[in-house]
């Protein structure tokens, strides 16, 4: 009789490679899968059994895109999260804490992993800054010898989403321009992950001729089809998840090319509701067959990633696997990491915080210069009577923003911007390099009334804040410095909610549960401060990303999105009669 250490008996076991399931007793000696028995007649001798009758295994599942810092937390309790969800590997992209502190910040993040309960690996963040120094100011950057530095990391197993799509596509001496082409030279088989909204025809094949063959960003169905018939990988988060999407995958059989994933997952959600397991199950609900889904929140992406130990339950594959009592519902009864119960339903695990502790001045990375109400006043030069403003329109149902003209009062050559139904939009630069001051308006599904402030704006992470009034602005950023990070939202001149994020202003290392009930309460003020969005924090924080269409703000002014560079706030028009002329 052989010995193992585990046997599951008589359980329905989901096969990758037929993408069915079939009943079988599973043996599993050390941290691997041994045999899967289908005959059910194996002489072993085991150290535990579990009986899975009328239950369900399938492998555990696996995240290839993905970012810690966008949940506000450190990786352990985010990791033990994940676990209770069946998450078994993720592989995460941290250029939010490069954008704070460049190669330093990975390296910590790096170690800040190893005390997790799963398996993380890290993409080289590719686009820190995500633009360039003329569009935003950053705390750090990575350069090509950063990105040389990182291919040595154990862990590291990817490029990161290249973000700059559209300069990269042109004649540029870019940093990631560099590392690409020692990577064609010297890793040809490397996974280099893309970030490419609204990229087609001529210009997407340009990216992908640069060796980007992945992409997780929003798409219509157009788009989506451009992206399958020319090899792209497609990453299905779940902002993705339309009918129209999930057809198309299906009439075509393309569940080879696809997996589903992540992104970006807020505290309070993670905490309620769970992460990869609600994509799978949403797909399902949605026409994917459960074996389908399985298969692309598994085999799919572990195979993207060259992780080939992993996805399937078959001999010699890491012994990652669910216990369900049903797929449909995703009713996960244990999760086992490495051949060991990691999760049992039941366990309480949201309470614990992280053990890791980062160097003390990541407490301290919130620097901004003092304001006077001086700072608040936008100046215009013409002498006019009023100028048409760009404005940055929030649209319910997606982060990118649209390009609105409204016209504006000018008085004694000061924009009266107030009653004009925009709210005054400001990024400060917070890392004390150049004390720069970029303002702009925001209006659409936004707020309508007090302030919000947060460190917490992509990629940057420099200070921004949105109010009605001069006052609710000045106090936000008053308690974001001394809170040293965080989210802040005002109402009446007084305190309505924050959230403290002291780990280099982008994140806390308390326990999902704390992180998730503050960010809970947070997402509610905004919603009573008149944001009317699916997910008002996310689009909050990517009012300042100069990568997401069309219109955004950095400390360097306001960005067009599309044609990469900044642009003035306002213009005169013709029809407009400037004093003095008549």
């Amino acid at each position: 009789m052989e010995k193992v250490d585990l046997t599951i008996k008589n359980i329905d076991v989901f096969n990758s490679y037929l993408k069915k399931f079939i009943n079988a007793d599973v043996y599993i000696l050390e941290d691997r899968i041994y045999y899967v028995d289908t005959k059910k007649d194996g002489n072993f001798t085991s150290k535990k059994i579990i009986d899975g009758t009328g239950k369900y295994m399938i492998p555990g599942l696996v995240d290839i895109h993905m970012h810690i810092e966008s949940s506000m937390m450190t990786p352990e309790p985010f990791c033990r999260r994940l676990a209770s969800c069946g998450v078994t590997t993720i592989v995460a992209e941290p250029h939010e804490i490069a954008n704070v502190r460049g190669l330093d910040g990975i390296r910590h993040m790096i170690e800040a992993g190893k005390h997790s309960m799963i398996d993380v690996y890290y993409g080289i963040p590719s686009s820190v800054p995500s633009t360039n120094k003329k569009l935003e100011t950053t705390g750090g950057k990575i350069d090509f010898r950063d990105m040389k530095k990182l291919l040595q990391y154990e862990n590291v197993i990817c490029v990161g989403e290249i973000m700059n799509c559209r300069q990269i596509i042109k004649k540029n001496s870019l940093e990631i321009t560099k590392f690409l082409k020692y990577l064609r030279k010297n890793k040809p088989n490397y996974v280099i992950e893309g970030h490419c909204p609204s990229l087609v025809n001529l210009d997407l094949a340009k990216y992908l001729y640069l060796g980007i063959n992945g992409d997780h960003t929003e798409h219509s169905l157009e788009e989506i089809k451009q992206r399958f018939a020319n090899g792209m990988f497609v990453e299905i988060q779940e902002k993705m998840l339309r009918q129209e999407i999930l057809n198309y995958i299906i009439e075509n059989n393309l569940y080879e090319h696809c997996g589903f994933v992540t992104d970006d997952t807020m505290a309070d959600k993670l905490y309620k509701y769970g992460h990869l397991n609600l994509i799978v199950k949403k797909a399902m609900s949605l026409g994917f067959s459960k074996e389908n889904a399985i298969y692309c929140g598994t085999y799919t992406n572990s195979r993207r990633m060259n992780l080939t130990d992993r996805g399937a339950i078959a001999p010699g594959k890491l012994a990652d696997f669910i216990l369900l009592n049903d797929i449909e519902n995703f009713d996960i009864v244990s999760v086992y990491k490495n051949g060991r119960q990691i999760y049992s339903a039941g366990d309480t695990m949201e309470d614990k915080s992280s053990s890791y502790i980062f160097p003390k001045n990541y407490y301290h990375s919130v620097c901004v210069k003092s304001l006077s109400k001086e700072d608040f006043i936008i100046p215009v030069k013409e002498d006019v009577d009023s100028v048409i403003v760009k404005v940055m329109q929030v649209v319910n149902g997606s982060t990118q923003t649209k390009i609105k003209k409204i016209e504006m009062p000018v008085v004694n050559h000061e924009l009266k911007w107030q009653g004009s139904g925009c709210l005054l939009t400001m990024v400060l630069e917070r890392y004390g390099k150049n004390g720069n001051i970029g303002l702009g308006f925001v209006t659409g599904d936004c707020i309508k009334h007090g302030a919000v402030a947060t460190t917490h704006s992509h990629d940057h992470h420099n200070l921004m804040v949105i109010g009605e009034s001069i006052e609710s602005m000045m106090l936000a950023i008053k308690r974001i410095t001394e809170l040293q990070g965080g989210i802040v939202t005002v109402y009446s001149e007084k305190i309505l909610e924050e959230l403290q994020l002291n780990v280099c202003g982008i994140m806390s290392s308390g326990s999902v549960k704390e992180i998730g009930l503050s960010v809970k309460r947070i997402r509610e003020s905004l919603e009573q401060l008149g944001y009317k969005h699916y997910n008002p924090i996310s689009s909050l924080c990517t009012l300042a990303l100069p990568v997401s269409p069309a219109l955004k703000l950095t400390d360097m002014g306001l960005v067009d999105v599309k044609k990469g560079c900044i642009v003035p706030l306002y213009e005169t028009t013709d029809t407009m009669s400037a004093k003095g002329k008549n």
